[in-house]
């Protein structure tokens, strides 16, 4: 019988918990009742009533597994570290706010079962915030242009994972992980599911708007130079403008010395310009070199501070 393992990071999901143990058990009951099934918690240091829950569902289900990080160390690296501990032939990973619904892991199993390594969830409607969509969608749009590898639109993660290719996961010496660009770069056939994303049923989101930027820095500079090369082509481009208005200003003066005025307004308002420009391409350069040094640290993903009902002994290097 081959085992499926749904893994779900969680963070102050108390109300969350035992509303995704009944659905996802309610789904392997009905249209997987051919398979084994694991459900693995990786909590990122939640302060409420999260992992004592979480507790109780491994001591009443041992299928239940449980992972407890020393301290919360981001959403990012928790997926990803999760995924990597999956013992069954195939793990689905899907988020504790049940956005993404247990019910179509049916359909990715079959997809599997065709022969598919990877099989990802795609948003192709959402009842979130209009605004919020929108934004999501521009930011795919810009990913996908400027990306060196494929990237998926509408997919946040939520998807099935052959245990061939979490193998190359845990191989990974990478302590920033994206998750996203990782399954366009290993480069296994994927097939896609499209649904409907719900609303939260339960809870707060914990998703501050400075998560979403680290998580969008992430998507950027992970898989893409050409800011750093429009920077160049930009700075080349703003010189030799300024070069040619030079020329013209100081052409213009020489044939009309007593009457042509430059003026000032001209001049501050090309050094402001000039200063905005710098400062933007800064930033972002400064975001790729925050990247790098993270990633030369070769600090561990995670830090466990206890796992549950697991067999498989986390690597060192984990």
């Amino acid at each position: 019988m081959k085992t499926i393992t749904v893994v779900v990071p969680t963070y102050n999901e108390e109300d969350n918990i035992q509303a995704i143990y009944d659905r996802v058990l309610a789904v392997f009951q009905s249209s997987l009742a051919g398979y084994g099934m694991q459900i693995l918690f990786i909590d990122n240091d939640s302060r409420d009533k999260t992992r004592g829950l979480i507790r109780e569902l491994t001591k009443k289900d041992a299928r239940v597994q449980a992972i407890f990080n020393a301290t919360n160390f981001g959403f990012s690296k928790s997926c990803f570290h999760g995924l990597s501990q999956a013992e069954g032939d195939c793990a689905v990973l899907m988020y504790a706010d049940m956005q993404d619904p247990p019910e179509v892991i049916p359909e990715m199993v079959r997809k599997w079962e065709e022969g598919y390594k990877i099989v990802l969830g795609i948003k192709s409607k959402s009842k979130e915030n209009k605004l919020m969509y929108l934004i999501r969608s521009i930011y795919y749009g810009i990913l996908k242009k400027i990306s060196e590898t494929e990237h998926i639109s509408q997919f946040d993660g939520f998807g099935l994972y052959d245990a061939a290719f979490i193998e190359q996961l845990r191989k990974l010496r990478d302590p920033m992980p994206y998750l996203r660009g990782l399954v366009s770069e290993i480069g296994y056939r994927h097939a896609e599911v499209e649904y409907t994303q719900e609303l939260r049923k339960a809870g707060k989101s914990t998703f501050s708007l400075m998560k979403y930027y680290d998580v969008a820095m992430l998507g950027i500079t992970s898989s893409s130079k050409i800011v750093m090369r429009m920077a160049a082509f930009f700075g080349m481009g703003l010189g030799a403008i300024c070069m040619i208005v030079a020329v013209v200003t100081l052409i213009l003066k020489l044939c009309n010395w007593e009457y042509f005025n430059a003026g000032t307004a001209a001049i501050i308002v090309g050094i402001f310009f000039v200063g905005a420009v710098q400062l933007f391409f800064l930033g972002f350069l400064g975001e790729y070199i925050l990247n790098i040094n993270i990633r030369t640290m070769n600090h561990p993903i995670v830090v466990e501070e206890e796992r549950i009902n697991l067999q498989r002994e986390t690597d060192e290097h984990e």
